[in-house]
C-alpha cells in the first residue's frame, strides 16, 4: 500500500454523522475481487440522479467544482458503520481520498481502512466543528495531515491526534499484512531449509 507522511491537500466537509459502508459502496457494485475501479461509485447514490452514472447531482459535496480533487474527508462521529465490506476504504483511496477526519469510526471501518492504508484520524466534535466551520467559510481550502507529529493544520490552527503506534508505523511505511510478513522472508526460508525434507514433501503433496 502507498505510504502516507505528510500531505497538503483539499479537504471536504462531509457535515454528516453515521455515514455507513452501504452508502460508501453500495451493495451492487461489490462484483470484482481487487481493489481497483471501486472509485467511480463511491457513494453513488448521492453523487449521481440516476442509475446510470450519467447525471451528476451538482448538490453533492465532491461533486463540487472545488472538492473534485478533495484527499481529504471531514465528517461527524461514527463513519463507516454498517456492514464489514472492505471495498468501502478500497473505494475511497481509489478515489483518490487518503484520509478521514472524523471524531469517531466504526471498528470493523477502521480495522480495514489502517489495513489498506486509509489514514483514519479522530478529533474531538469540538475540534470537528472548528474544522468545519472552517471549510465551510473557504470551499476548496486546503489543511495538512503530518503523520510523522500526529498534528493537523487548518488555517493558523493545530489540533493533535494519537494513533496506535504499530498502524501509525504501517501506514508510514507502506506496510500490508502481506508486506509485514515480507520483511521476516530471509528468516522464513531459514527455518523452511532447517525442516526435514519428508515433511517439505509431505506439505507438497
Amino acid at each position: 500500500m502507498h505510504k502516507f507522511t505528510s500531505l497538503t491537500a483539499v479537504a471536504a466537509p462531509m457535515d454528516a454523522s453515521n455515514i455507513d459502508t452501504d452508502q460508501i459502496i453500495p451493495k451492487q457494485f461489490l462484483l470484482a475481487v481487487d481493489r481497483k475501479g471501486f472509485g467511480k461509485h463511491l457513494f453513488h447514490n448521492w453523487r449521481y440522479l440516476d442509475e446510470a452514472e450519467n447525471m451528476p447531482n451538482p448538490d453533492f459535496i465532491l461533486n463540487k467544482p472545488c472538492y473534485q480533487k478533495a484527499q481529504f474527508i471531514v465528517a461527524r462521529h461514527n463513519f463507516g458503520n454498517g456492514s464489514s465490506r472492505e471495498a468501502a476504504p478500497w473505494a475511497l483511496l481509489d478515489f483518490g481520498i487518503r484520509a478521514v477526519i472524523a471524531s469517531s469510526f466504526a471498528d470493523i471501518f477502521s480495522n480495514n481502512s489502517l489495513g489498506n492504508g486509509l489514514l483514519l484520524v479522530r478529533l474531538t466534535e469540538k475540534e470537528i466543528d472548528e474544522i468545519m466551520q472552517a471549510l465551510k467559510a473557504n470551499p476548496g481550502m486546503q489543511i495538512s495531515v503530518d503523520l510523522e507529529n500526529c498534528s493537523v493544520t487548518v488555517g493558523d490552527k493545530h489540533y493533535s491526534f494519537e494513533m496506535d503506534p504499530f498502524r501509525r508505523h504501517c501506514i508510514l511505511e507502506g506496510l500490508d499484512a502481506i508486506s509485514l510478513t515480507l520483511e521476516h522472508e530471509k528468516a522464513i526460508a531459514q527455518y523452511e531449509a532447517k525442516r526435514p525434507n519428508w515433511i517439505k514433501k509431505g506439505i507438497a503433496l
